[in-house]
């Protein structure tokens, strides 16, 4: 067993582990079981449309929604178990999120950054790092939604958490910040970071992901590295591998 940031115990590398993980709601079936690894450095991009149950997973894995079977365990801890040192291991950015009215770039960093006793210092590198520092006294409700989709990139990362979850992530952003997304991304990676993401956009799960899971209808199919989608489909072969799904 090794350890990771802040002294939190890795085993194996792995660092996420969902086991038969589930939800129905009364008699509807949002996901139906679901079983995945993560490692340390390594990117899983849930793929689907509207509906498929991408976000129902990772609720449930943030612990915002709990399972109705199966559980998740991040560097071996569980929600139920330990939900104040679950959530210090999870950096979560959602698909939107209403900021206050009146709160700068700064100030709403800063408040995030209280909560997780995080320094200005911290907070000033993380502006920088997703192109907001010279926006860091700009009222938030002034931001394109681009913009409020890096501050809120910039929340998650603050205190550098060994899994980032990520909702939608590329909604709103330019051709330019896409690219800088990729970048921002495998800066998470190099740092020995996992990241979960949910995507309808095949194109960016090619550029980052190290594996894909696709979802239809709360059923998933394959778990399998890009390496092996290439392999079967060729150029561009998670559009090809979807709609092999879908048909």
């Amino acid at each position: 067993m090794g350890s990771g940031k802040g002294g939190v115990p890795v085993v194996n590398s792995i660092v996420v582990k969902a086991t038969n993980l589930s939800k129905s709601i009364k008699k509807q079936t949002l996901v139906e079981p679901i079983n995945f690894t993560v490692a340390a450095g390594h990117v899983l991009a849930l793929c689907g449309g509207n509906g498929a149950g991408k976000s129902t997973i990772l609720r449930m894995i943030t612990g915002i929604m709990q399972p109705s079977t199966g559980e998740i365990e991040v560097n071996g801890l569980q929600w139920k178990r330990d939900r104040k040192g679950f959530a210090k291991l999870i950096g979560y950015m959602p698909d939107d999120y209403q900021f206050s009215h009146g709160l700068t770039a700064w100030e709403a960093l800063a408040f995030w950054g209280a909560l997780r006793s995080v320094s200005k210092k911290r907070i000033e590198e993380v502006l920088e790092r997703v192109g907001l520092a010279d926006k860091r006294n700009n009222r938030v409700q002034t931001f394109s939604k681009g913009m409020r989709q890096r501050l809120l990139f910039a929340q998650a990362i603050l205190d550098n958490p060994p899994l980032l979850i990520m909702d939608e992530p590329t909604n709103g952003l330019d051709p330019f910040w896409m690219n800088e997304f990729v970048r921002l991304i495998n800066g998470v990676k190099e740092e020995g970071n996992c990241v979960i993401f949910s995507t309808h956009q095949l194109q960016i799960a090619e550029e980052i992901a190290d594996h894909v899971i696709f979802l239809n209808q709360g059923r998933s199919y394959g778990y399998e590295s890009l390496a092996d989608y290439e392999a079967k489909y060729g150029a561009h072969p998670l559009h090809a591998a979807f709609q092999a799904v879908l048909t």
